[in-house]
């Protein structure tokens, strides 16, 4: 070779070298058109920008109203029950937006939401994405064609959803074709050069089985040619065709063998699936008991707005009245500054108690913030013209639980503890992955091939030619069976000695399964600790509720006497406001109770797991496609059609007990308490007749016994906001004339008095009938009975 040429070819191999080390790109690029100024660029980088996206607002974010404040009172009333704000806000739940726990004070979670990610918060899609999540491990194939597996221990956050986990059992076809060329001078004394053509076509399809193995059909195609002088004396012919098909199977002996351990992938997508369905179940309870106690909540708001107006009427009777007496002489101006300090002391209760306020003291939210929070669980405006006023009136009757019943509905019932369930079903599932990591890998190949060898591929032209003639097909010699050959590969590879991974990973696995034993011990024992305290609460703040009437009534009473006996001139006015504002106290409080007494009556329901049951609601999957239905039927016909195989000795695998039964069969699982209908106790039923006395001393007369409280329905109240501050007794009917001292901006305090001959509504509190109706569709869930 020419010198200057090899050294040209030198630094040519040089240059591209040091150019594929520091790549080709020049650190100052040059362009044709380019501009001086790039500050337009430079100066823009990084600035905030708005990402091009297409979501239509909904039209209760667009359309909504100036909120309702003390300056704007412009809506109609939209009477509701509690079923039908359920009913609204499960209808509207894309997200559920509530909060996670079963605390009994609940919070709001709107600022959460705002500020947060899709990810926290539970929505009716996460059961779909957990059944569509994937693995990004595709499927794999070796050289020829045999699925290759995972060979790893398994955990359930490593796999996807149930199709995902059966995908790897699919069959996986594969080919390939190759072509090799060889132009190659031999070290021999003649000069010889070796030219040879080979190429190779291959198809497989390869399954994995639920036994662990591998079974794999094949096919190859190979065509070789050879132009080698010392080859033609040995060849009969320059070319021939090979045509090959193998069937194989390989299969464990020891480690991954059997259904058991090759299927808990697919066990574990669906624990995970279970798992997202109980998560969707609590928030779905979570909503609906949220939605109670704020419709609860509005009502005790308008009953602070009942008592606050009847406070306000009765300070400006008061004053009034002292406002006379200094007219006549027998009054003075202290007793008439002191009525009216009372008066706006109660104006500013009403103000609070309509529109909310953060004084210390006062109600923050009031009936407009109240019933704000309530549209926001509902899936509504914050304002369109409508007021909602919960029309439905708490319940008085006293409920009673059986202690045993209560116990073992919690314990099955729960699904914070069928949850963890699930995750002790996980734990044990990957112990035993773990477990079967430490035998050896003993794999059995098994292998049978038929070949046939020609001078052409397909089939002769005339007749069959045996090989090595001319004219011989391979295909024909392959169909012939002449040639047939057997492969036997037993393959042995035990864990490294001393298997240090492989005990830690059982050790770990013993440990996460104890911990989670031991965290549902003590979940199911805080969690019984949490249905004391409420069913304690129950009876608790039913005796408050008999208590603050007593003291409602008491105070009526006391305000009557005081005030006749001021008018009378032989009273002092301070005694009249302290009784008027101890009345105030004592209807607020009582409302109170009442509400945080049926809240608690919905907590009791909740901490067993019956509340759902109990408000008709039963979670159910959706329709599916019409091709889904039928594929189901198919695939049912052939699975009773069929016969099950069994693979030699195999160990049933309990993973699910069945349908979640109703709270009626809870006691028949868990615990020994016997189920029961239950009954409504009576008022006159006395608990204590065997017992020496009451027990610690207490009057359980109004335990025992109905207490009336004059109140009315919050649909006595009117249709506009003017009627509902009217409320109380009228100060034009019980004495003429109005003050001079009331401020022109206030509400009108005219009221309306109640008619001769119609009398104030009176509620007793007492036991009334708690029967929730079965629906007729034969879908909701069976209520649980309450006595």
């Amino acid at each position: 070779m020419n010198r200057s040429l090899f050294r040209l070819t030198a630094y040519l191999q040089l240059g591209i070298a040091i150019l594929t080390a520091t790549g080709c790109a020049p650190t100052q690029p040059f362009f044709l058109n380019e501009s001086p100024d790039l500050q337009h660029y430079l100066n823009t980088a990084t600035r905030i920008e708005y990402p091009d996206v297409d979501v239509a607002s909904l039209p209760e974010t667009t359309q909504t109203l100036e909120p309702l404040s003390i300056g704007n009172h412009d809506y109609q009333f939209w009477d509701m029950t509690l079923e039908e704000c359920v009913s609204i806000a499960l209808n509207n739940a894309k997200f559920l937006i509530t909060t996670g726990g079963i605390a009994e004070a609940r919070q709001n979670v709107a600022d959460q939401f705002v500020s947060g990610t899709p990810e926290q918060f539970n929505s009716i899609y996460d059961v779909a994405i957990q059944q569509s999540t994937t693995q990004t491990v595709p499927l794999l194939v070796d050289g020829n064609g045999n699925r290759v597996l995972p060979r790893g221990a398994f955990r359930a956050n490593q796999v996807g959803g149930v199709e995902d986990a059966l995908a790897e059992f699919d069959a996986q076809t594969s080919a390939f074709f190759s072509s090799d060329t060889t132009d190659r001078p031999q070290n021999t004394q003649v000069p010889v050069a070796t030219q040879t053509v080979t190429n190779t076509a291959q198809s497989a399809i390869s399954k994995r089985l639920a036994t662990g193995g591998v079974a794999t059909l094949r096919h190859q195609v190979l065509y070789n040619r050879s132009k080698t002088p010392l080859d033609q004396t040995l060849r009969a012919l320059d070319s021939d065709w090979t045509a090959v098909v193998e069937a194989q199977i390989q299969h464990p002996l020891m480690r991954n063998r059997g259904t058991l351990v090759n299927r808990i992938p697919v066990v574990l997508a669906s624990l995970n699936e279970d798992t997202s369905i109980t998560d969707f179940e609590m928030s779905v309870r979570n909503l609906v008991r949220d939605v109670e106690n704020a419709y609860w909540d509005l009502y005790v708001a308008y009953r602070n707005v009942s008592s606050a107006v009847i406070a306000r009427n009765s300070a400006i009777v008061t004053a009034q009245v002292a406002k006379f007496q200094l007219e006549g002489g027998t009054g003075n101006i202290q007793d008439l500054s002191q009525a009216v300090g009372q008066y706006y002391l109660f104006r500013g209760q009403l103000e609070s108690a309509l529109a909310g306020s953060n004084l210390p003291g006062a109600d923050r939210f009031g009936v407009y913030g109240a019933e704000r929070r309530l549209r926001e669980l509902m899936g509504q405006s914050a304002t369109d013209g409508r007021l909602v006023r919960p029309i439905e009136e708490p319940t008085l009757a006293r409920v009673e639980y059986d202690w045993d019943d209560s116990v073992a509905q919690t314990l099955y019932l729960s699904p914070e503890l069928r949850r963890s369930k699930i995750e002790l079903k996980k734990n044990e599932l990957e112990l035993i992955a773990a477990k079967n990591q430490i035998l050896p890998d003993v794999n059995l190949s098994l292998l049978y091939r038929q070949v046939g060898l020609g001078d052409t591929f397909g089939p002769p032209r005339r007749r069959d030619q045996p090989f090595p003639e001319p004219g011989s097909s391979a295909l024909s010699a392959l169909t012939g069976g002449d040639f047939q050959e057997g492969s036997v590969r037993l393959e042995i590879t035990p864990p490294a000695y001393g298997a240090r991974r492989e005990h830690a990973r059982i050790r770990n696995a013993e440990l996460r399964l104890t911990r989670q034993q031991t965290f549902l011990q003590e979940q199911e024992r805080l969690l019984i600790s949490k249905l004391s305290n409420a069913v304690a609460g129950v009876a608790t703040h039913y005796q408050l509720v008999q208590t603050i009437a007593q003291r409602w009534q008491a105070a009526e009473v006391e305000v009557d006497a005081r005030l006749a006996e001021y008018k009378g001139g032989q009273g002092q006015i301070v005694f009249v406001l302290q009784s008027q504002e101890r009345r105030a106290n004592a209807q607020i409080d009582y409302y109170r109770a009442l509400g945080e007494y049926n809240k608690l009556l919905n907590y009791v329901d909740y901490l067993k797991g019956t509340l759902l049951a109990n408000s008709s609601i039963v979670l159910e999957e959706g329709p599916w496609n019409q091709k889904a239905y039928w594929d189901a039927l198919e695939r049912a016909r052939e699975r009773s059609a069929g016969r099950k195989l069994q693979y030699g000795v195999s160990r049933p695998g309990v993973v699910r007990q069945g349908p979640v039964r109703d709270a009626e069969a809870a006691s028949q699982i868990i615990g020994s308490g016997t189920s029961t209908f239950g009954e409504t106790l009576p008022p006159e039923t006395d608990l204590f007749d065997d017992l020496p006395g009451e027990p610690l001393g207490l009057n359980l007369e109004p335990h025992r016994h109905p207490v009336e409280v004059s109140d009315r329905s919050l649909l006595d109240w009117g249709s506009t906001p003017g009627e509902m501050l009217q409320l109380g007794p009228s100060p034009d009917s019980l004495t003429p004339g109005t003050p001079s001292w009331i401020p022109s901006r206030m509400p009108a305090a005219g009221g309306r008095a109640t008619p001769p001959g119609q009398a104030t509504q009176a509620r007793a509190v007492a036991p009334i009938s708690y029967e929730t109706p079965l629906s007729d569709d034969g879908l909701a869930p069976s209520p649980v009975r309450r006595h």
